[in-house]
């Protein structure tokens, strides 16, 4: 009896052993395969760690390599080379070119006569406003004869929408007469005969040039006057001043193109009083950059025309504009939602 309890103590004993035995056994095979495993680990992340830090590397050195070869504004209270200046102004008027290829005057007018009368209403006033009220005035004097002959009264009337009716009137009546008296009835095609006509000066000379003769001018108008100082292109005021300034820094063939481009900008983007910084595409060459709204959502809803998904200025616009998802003007009357 008693043998076979040592008997049956010491086969317990045994598989106890055998059990602690494979335990042991089993323990260090995970630790064997853990020492084989963690430098195959160690150097899988390393591997990791290497390659995001060689992306990074690549990243940071093309954007270094970018801003090298972008031109940058100057930081401020310091001088731009002539030169430097020269690109920075060329880069931003063919970026500007890229945002707007559909630029044009946003006057309405369908020979050069139109345009010459609606560019002098346009002072003071907008683009818009004035094509909304032409379709009137062109439809009862459609020729210089016409508005020469006609009754004051009756123009002012028909141009009160404007403001400045009165003396606007005066103009366009006087600039038709002298039309019909030294020209023929034609709209002369030079500069030196255009500023002769009452109620027109160089701004609205070049504007008649550029877009109804097909000859280079630069328009000075507020938008215009307003970015070219605030990009730093000129310090000058007058807008004689201003324009051989700029006109020094672009060939002679962009002057027209380079005007709609500043001027589209003005209206849509780089407002007077809250620029829409944000979403400029000029941003790393303009050395006002953050004096408006630098959040892009925020920006955005600064926006106006079809940059906003607005109405644009013309009520018969080119068609390029409207494939390029721009919307007309309403006419007089109507609610235009800008």
């Amino acid at each position: 009896m008693k043998a076979a309890k040592k008997a049956a103590v010491k086969k317990t004993a045994v598989e106890k052993s055998a059990v602690e035995k494979a335990a042991a056994k089993k323990t260090a095979a995970k630790k064997t395969a853990a020492k084989k495993t963690a430098p195959a680990a160690k150097k899988a992340a390393a591997k990791k760690t290497a390659a995001k830090k060689t992306a990074t590397a690549k990243k940071t050195a093309a954007v270094a390599k970018a801003a090298v070869e972008q031109p940058q504004p100057p930081p401020a209270g310091k001088p731009e080379s002539p030169a430097a200046l020269v690109r920075r102004a060329r880069r931003i008027n063919r970026e500007l070119a890229e945002v707007y290829p559909y630029a044009h005057p946003e006057l309405d007018f369908e020979n050069p006569f139109q345009l010459l009368v609606a560019t002098v209403l346009s002072a003071q006033t907008t683009d818009l406003r004035v094509n909304q009220t032409t379709p009137t005035l062109f439809a009862k004097y459609p020729t210089p004869e016409d508005l020469a002959a006609a009754n004051p009264e009756e123009v002012e009337e028909i141009l009160r929408p404007c403001g400045f009716f009165r003396a606007k009137t005066k103009s366009v009546i006087g600039l038709s007469k002298g039309l019909v008296e030294q020209f023929g009835g034609e709209v002369p095609g030079r500069l030196e005969d255009l500023v002769k006509l009452p109620g027109v000066g160089r701004k609205t000379a070049f504007v008649v040039l550029g877009n109804a003769f097909g000859r280079p001018g630069i328009t000075v108008d507020t938008h215009f006057q307003r970015l070219v100082r605030r990009w730093r292109w000129t310090a000058e005021t007058d807008p004689d001043k201003i324009e051989a300034a700029v006109g020094a820094l672009f060939p002679k063939s962009d002057w027209t193109d380079l005007s709609h481009h500043v001027i589209w900008h003005g209206r849509r983007m780089c407002h007077a009083r809250k620029p829409a910084c944000g979403v400029c595409p000029i941003a790393p060459l303009c050395p006002a950059y953050g004096e408006g709204e630098t959040d892009p959502e925020k920006a955005k809803k600064l926006l106006k025309y079809e940059k906003g998904g607005f109405p644009g200025q013309r009520l018969k616009p080119p068609q390029a504009y409207l494939d390029a998802g721009g919307r007309p003007a309403p006419p007089l009357g109507a609610v235009s939602g800008t």
